[in-house]
């Protein structure tokens, strides 16, 4: 992405929205202490965890929601400091949510094993702010609004998410293994304004819209220009 194309808060959504992994830093009585969680991104662009009452970190948010989570993208060299970074800020609260279990088991689906276990739970963080660094020189401090997504075309895209499903996975498998760049039985699990998630068994990775997308319409239209370009790359090759 050249400089002048480059948005800071459609950058921090993306990772945001890619992260699988990521550092929870929670108050232990005013000492900072930081945990691994796995997070999942919600259609609002909030983040959900799923924590064990018998974790440290759960019973820090607990006595203080106040906490940051930290996500971190691929390096560009081998030195990780090239690497994007997003660190969202906010106050997470703990949640008894169908759809946001729902979404979570979708990215994380070997967290359905122990995600009925009574001492695990849910919790959201919805960011009140960002701070983003892109890289060297790309430092940027950003709002939980601004990385917010379009609340109309979220409504709609959510309205269309199931439809959209069924369809690309009863009729266009093949095309669903072509834009995943690997062979096997491939199914699209998630749909949201900036992209959406294929999995494969326990397997789920991220493919992002060439720009967000505001209703069922833009999401056919990334579709047939993600299997187009797929089958390029394909003639191509040979």
């Amino acid at each position: 992405m050249a400089d002048d194309d480059y948005d800071p808060p459609r950058v921090a959504r993306q990772l945001l929205r890619a992260t699988r992994v990521g550092t929870l830093a929670t108050s232990d009585k005013g000492h900072p202490f930081a945990s691994l969680v796995t997070p999942a991104s919600l259609p609002d662009g909030s983040l959900a965890i799923l924590i064990s009452r018998l974790s440290e970190h759960t019973r820090h948010l607990e006595a203080d929601p106040r906490c940051s989570i930290l996500v971190t993208g691929t390096p560009e060299t081998d030195n990780p400091q090239t690497a994007p970074r997003a660190t969202v800020i906010g106050v997470a609260d703990a949640v008894n949510d169908r759809a946001l279990r729902a979404r979570y088991l979708t990215i994380h689906p070997y967290a359905s094993l122990y995600a009925g276990f009574g001492d695990f739970s849910f919790w959201r963080l919805k960011p009140a702010a960002v701070r983003l660094v892109g890289g060297f020189g790309r430092a940027y401090r950003l709002k939980g609004s601004d990385v917010a997504p379009d609340p109309e075309a979220m409504t709609a895209v959510l309205a269309a998410e199931r439809e959209v499903l069924e369809h690309c996975n009863r009729d266009h498998t093949p095309a669903l293994a072509a834009i995943a760049g690997s062979p096997g039985d491939w199914r699209m699990v998630a749909v949201d304004v900036d992209g959406f998630d294929l999995a494969l068994e326990e397997k789920v990775i991220r493919i992002p819209w060439s720009a967000p997308v505001k209703d069922a319409a833009g999401i056919r239209q990334e579709l047939v220009r993600m299997v187009r370009e797929s089958a390029t790359q394909d003639t191509r090759s040979k």
